[in-house]
């Protein structure tokens, strides 16, 4: 077989993969980033636009990834029925694992119990007091929140909830044509193409947006100011490791008989660019197209990965229960059992009023706590200081949550090709990298038809 030109197929050097370049330079950049923030602590805090801005560029694209990604997922399986399921299923499982994660964190901090011996400043008092006027609304205004101005706002607001919606709507309203929506379908595939080839773009800023964000937060913090706290932010770390570990490792061997270690591998470099800019949005449109290309159909990814960011935030829910003990702790209140479990009990609520907000942790425990044991709120002062080394623990764990979620719902609906995972976890299929997407050739090449449900040979 020979091209066009004449040129034999086989003698096409395949393009080679130079984003390896890419995340040394953003391993480069962090070590760099500490350097500057540990020794010129002043000039650091100025850098902190950079690591903004490079959040804002991957912010830009999270709108039109879930559109596209949901338009596709919805507008071409046969039958609404099955949406319905994988997003019934996909909230339940939400729902129990939340719930899991509130206890585990319930439990290690009866353990540690690391507030003792701290002590309230005037000035922490009013840290907290600071954070609970940015704490998050209620049930009514988060419901009314998901409904968006116009149909095209949802697109350029960056609410995640919003993008779904609308999203959804349109899916459906695609199914309904039948076969006359199929030109519009082809449409959302060539813009898909084009967002991702956009986002890849955008990610060779990293390694500068790496070393902006953690220059400024050391630069700000120091290490001093940490040693006080160092229990908590210990405990936190572990009891997030042991979640993903012995919880979601285990249900992942059991019900998708997938390593957790080898998805993990998987997704190393996602798990760098959550790191270094310490925002797991940052990487939501990496996952969606690994999820993809990993085996998982493109309705699964599109309903459970954007509505797991939005209630399946595992390690905000690790958060909220370790942190209100901690503050209980530290302000000489510490609660009853009957109090936990009632804290419990709204937690699991207002973990879902952190959907689609980065970094809402803060906001979230300070407003919980102000509704549900307002003699805390002074107490949230305490953890100011190091919510942004915590909020890392946060994004990655809600990051592997969420990779771990997307692989068992579609191991329970039949929508996952497992031995397109092994040959993905093993190698022999590598990520492409430059494009994100596994098809090279134009979406209008394709078969008129509808895209089945099942992995198809366009799947992003």
């Amino acid at each position: 077989m020979s091209t066009s030109a004449g040129t034999p197929a086989a003698a096409v050097a395949p393009r080679r993969d130079r984003t390896h370049y890419l995340y040394l330079a953003v391993i480069v950049a962090v070590a760099a980033g500490i350097a500057v923030g540990l020794l010129a602590p002043k000039a650091a805090v100025e850098l902190k636009p950079l690591g903004t801005g490079f959040v804002n560029l991957i912010k830009m694209m999270i709108g039109p990834v879930i559109f596209c990604t949901i338009v596709l997922g919805v507008g071409s399986v046969r039958r609404a029925a099955q949406v319905g399921r994988i997003g019934g299923l996909a909230l339940g499982y939400f729902l129990v694992m939340s719930t899991v994660a509130l206890a585990i964190g319930l439990v290690v901090g009866n353990l540690l119990h690391p507030g003792a011996g701290l002590h309230l400043t005037a000035a922490t008092k009013a840290a907290g007091a600071k954070a609970a006027a940015g704490g998050s609304g209620g049930t009514v205004d988060f419901l009314l929140g998901v409904i968006p101005t116009t149909l095209l706002s949802a697109l350029t607001s960056g609410a995640v909830l919003q993008t779904l919606l609308v999203a959804l709507l349109v899916g459906f309203a695609l199914l309904a044509l039948g076969r006359s929506g199929e030109p519009i379908l082809r449409g959302v595939e060539h813009l898909q193409r084009l967002v991702f080839r956009v986002l890849a773009m955008i990610m060779w800023l990293a390694p500068i947006g790496a070393f902006g964000a953690i220059a400024a937060v050391v630069g700000g913090s120091g290490w001093k100011a940490l040693t006080a706290l160092l229990q908590i932010m210990f405990g936190f770390y572990l009891t997030c490791v042991i979640f993903v570990v012995l919880v979601l490792g285990v249900l992942l061997r059991v019900i998708a008989r997938t390593s957790l270690f080898l998805l993990l591998r998987y997704l190393a470099r996602e798990f760098l660019l959550i790191l270094s800019t310490s925002s797991s949005e940052s990487a939501l449109p990496r996952l969606i197209a690994k999820m993809e290309h990993l085996g998982v159909s493109r309705t699964v990814v599109g309903i459970t990965v954007p509505t797991g960011y939005s209630f399946n935030l595992d390690g905000t829910a690790i958060y909220l229960t370790m942190a209100s003990l901690f503050v209980a702790d530290a302000v000489g209140r510490p609660m009853s059992i009957s109090q936990q479990i009632s804290l419990l009990v709204f937690m699991v609520i207002a973990s879902k009023g952190a959907a689609g907000v980065t970094g809402a942790g803060l906001a979230t425990l300070a407003g919980g706590l102000q509704a549900h044991r307002p003699d805390l709120v002074d107490g949230v002062g305490l953890i100011v200081g190091i919510d942004r080394f915590m909020s890392e623990a946060r994004a990655l764990t809600n990051f592997a949550g969420n990779a771990v979620a997307t692989v068992i719902v579609g191991s329970w609906t039949g929508e996952f090709d497992r031995q397109r995972s092994i040959a993905v976890l093993g190698g022999e299929l590598p990520f492409d990298e430059a494009t994100m997407l596994d098809a090279q050739e134009p979406a209008a090449a394709q078969a008129p038809a509808p895209v089945p449900a099942k992995l198809s040979t366009v799947d992003g």
